[in-house]
């Protein structure tokens, strides 16, 4: 799993490729989780590479979900490569997190 950011002016976009697993979940918390100690609250996540995501991965996301609402921010995934859109789909977490065709449409969103 590899993960990189983007910071723009009012939001991070997030993008990871890969696995996101139980052997890589952690590194994707520790990433999301420095963050938000640095007070970035609003974040999406471009998911178009990941290939798996199991469900220690899904509760990272909802934790990270919950934490930047709290917060007063949000969290949105950008272009799901399909077997990510099918794992939040699958787990009912489809109508927790906004959705977004592109990348572009999840940047506009904020």
């Amino acid at each position: 799993m590899e993960i990189t950011t983007q910071e723009y002016k009012r939001l991070v976009v997030v993008t990871v490729t890969g696995r996101i697993d139980s052997a890589t979940s952690s590194d994707f918390e520790a990433a999301l989780q420095g963050l938000m100690e640095k007070g970035k609250y609003n974040m999406a996540l471009d998911l178009a590479g990941v290939d798996f995501l199991s469900s220690s991965g899904l509760r990272v996301m909802v934790s990270t979900l919950k934490t930047v609402r709290q917060a007063g921010g949000e969290l949105c995934i950008a272009q799901p490569a399909e077997q990510a859109r099918e794992a939040i789909a699958i787990a009912g977490l489809d109508a927790l997190f906004k959705s977004f065709p592109t990348r572009e449409a999840a940047i506009a969103s904020f």
